[in-house]
């Protein structure tokens, strides 16, 4: 890939970032193409998607063909019990457009039943965090507006290795051995997923029927195959029996929301994120107070940078929790939050010789919610340019813990992000849905189109604005962008900041100098999220990037062959 101004891409073989400060070593290159790519943490579950590719299909088909693929082999973290976002750019209008296909709570489960519980707050697992799962209504809604293909050859690949089997890899193998515990706790779930009565190490083949006869049902009869039917039925009878909330009317007038992406302009490029329910406001709260900043003149992983973008996290996060909910329940001021005005007064809030442990004047809307970082993100380039940016998730690892008999899949834990604290943007209510933390991104400037986005929790506004700056400031390629050294912060108060150790020892002790309270971890955790990007030019051709993090791949489509 040649260096572009418009891109914000280096030239191949160069050395150091705009400051003087090394680039990252990467352990692999761009991947180009002028066909389409999928980019996923699951080889497979890419490849699915490349074979709706190659069968005629679009970046909106492939995207939900990988995503059914991954929710089988990647059932810790997302599947179709859970919700899902997408930001889809249509090539042919250059028009942007968002779903927010996130479930809403039970009409049942209220605050009330809660109490009556003896709950004092929202548990963190278990059948009072089920809210409705969004996933399938999102595939139907993204295929009926966008979508050239039916379900039934989508959802082919994944119903072949949930019936066949797949080989399971190897992060993910980790991941589901730490759950063993959690899955045997509920007999639906350690019958579905611990075969033998373990988690299959990697390597070892994984098949789930039962999936694929819900996937099968949804193949045949959309959205009416899950949220109506056997498998409505089976989840209803089962919440019943688990004494939580669900009804055949909760899921069947369930729909999914388009709405329009909300923006921001950093350094000439138009970022757009998901509006409220979500956290993506938070992204772009952080890249306004850091544009107030000479970031690029700081240099790449320097201690004035990130120092600048840890305290821009915390103020931007302060307000994320006072702020956000549904915004169908209260008013969001989004437009307040993403003022350039009030960013400069936030900017000014920043010293630049002390950390701050509390953010002030921003007032929290009581405790901080769990942390939850299971979730998947790919994104799908097609030769046309159609790009999705594509988010789905459990909330934590297997969600609830508990599968429906016969279904194939974890009921998701969002419920547990609503707060029972009266009167505030997330307190918990009928048909409402939670503050969430799922969030595709995009960001495009002079003819170049990135869909991108980093999981984890509330690592993801964060992880954001960093691959943006990596890009904008500091002339990053995609790929470098990913396995650059990031920081996170989970928790919304205090100087704690995870650091990975890519980033350079000195420039870590100027930090604690500051007063930042580093934990170093070494690279390639969860801890700091798995990303996936792909991105189109002016000139037509499509370049991909995974995360080294995660077991993933960016595959490019072959061309058309004849005889």
């Amino acid at each position: 890939m040649t260096a572009t101004a418009s891109s914000g891409t280096v030239a191949a073989g160069a050395q150091h970032a705009p400051g003087g400060a090394p680039l990252p070593i990467v352990g692999r290159s761009v991947v180009a193409t002028q066909n389409g790519i999928v980019a996923t943490s699951q080889p497979l579950a890419s490849m699915a998607g490349v074979q709706i590719l190659e069968r005629g299909g679009n970046a909106i088909d492939a995207a939900i063909a990988a995503n059914a693929a991954i929710g089988l082999m990647e059932p810790m973290m997302n599947g179709i019990g859970g919700d899902l976002f997408a930001i889809v750019y249509e090539a042919k209008t250059g028009r942007l457009y968002g779903l927010n296909s996130s479930g809403w709570a039970p009409a049942g489960l209220t605050p009330a039943l809660l109490a009556a519980r003896g709950a004092t707050k929202m548990p963190d697992r278990g059948i009072l965090t089920v809210t409705v799962p969004g996933a399938v209504a999102g595939w139907d809604a993204l295929r009926q507006r966008f979508g050239t293909l039916p379900l039934s050859t989508i959802l082919a690949p994944a119903i072949h290795y949930a019936e066949s089997g797949f080989p399971v890899s190897e992060v993910d193998a980790r991941m589901w051995a730490e759950r063993e515990a959690l899955l045997a706790a509920d007999p639906g779930a350690r019958a579905t997923y611990l075969p033998g009565g373990h988690a299959p190490a990697a390597g070892v083949v994984f098949r789930n029927p039962d999936l694929g006869a819900s996937l099968r049902a949804i193949a045949a009869h959309g959205r009416d195959g899950y949220y109506r039917g056997r498998t409505a039925d089976a989840l209803i009878a089962f919440v019943a029996a688990q004494g939580g909330a669900l009804s055949a009317s909760d899921l069947s007038e369930f729909q999914p929301e388009w709405v329009t992406p909300i923006q921001t302009t950093y350094r000439g490029w138009t970022v757009s994120e998901l509006p409220p329910n979500t956290q993506g406001v938070g992204a772009l709260m952080m890249l306004n107070i850091m544009e107030q900043f000479p970031l690029r003149d700081y240099g790449f992983h320097s201690a004035r940078a990130l120092h600048v973008m840890i305290e821009a996290k915390k103020l931007a996060y302060a307000d994320v929790l006072r702020y956000v909910g549904d915004p169908k329940f209260s008013r969001i001021p989004v437009d307040e939050l993403l003022s350039k005005p009030r960013a400069a007064e936030r900017a000014a809030l920043i010293d630049a010789q002390h950390a701050q442990c509390e953010v002030r004047p921003s007032t929290l809307a009581g405790a901080p919610p769990p942390a939850g970082s299971e979730t998947i993100y790919l994104s799908v380039v097609d030769r046309a340019g159609n790009i999705v940016s594509f988010i789905q998730s459990n909330y934590s690892a297997f969600g609830s813990g508990l599968v429906a008999p016969g279904t194939g899949f974890v009921l998701q834990n969002r419920g547990a992000l609503f707060t029972l604290s009266p009167g505030q943007p997330n307190t918990l209510a009928p048909h409402k849905r939670p503050l969430h933390t799922l969030i595709p991104g995009f960001m495009q400037k002079d003819g170049v189109r990135i869909g991108f986005g980093i999981m984890g929790g509330w690592n993801q506004a964060q992880a954001h604005a960093q691959f943006v700056a990596d890009i904008a400031d500091f002339g990053l390629t995609i790929q470098q962008a990913l396995e650059a050294g990031r920081f996170t912060k989970g928790t919304f108060a205090g100087c704690d900041v995870q650091i990975e150790s890519l980033v350079p020892d000195s420039v870590r002790r100027e930090l604690t100098a500051l007063g930042h309270e580093l934990t170093v971890m070494p690279p390639r955790t969860g801890d700091f999220g798995y990303g996936q990007a792909v991105m189109s030019d002016s000139a037509g051709v499509h370049f991909g990037a995974s995360d080294p993090r995660h077991d993933g791949a960016a595959i490019p489509q072959g061309p058309a062959i004849s005889d």
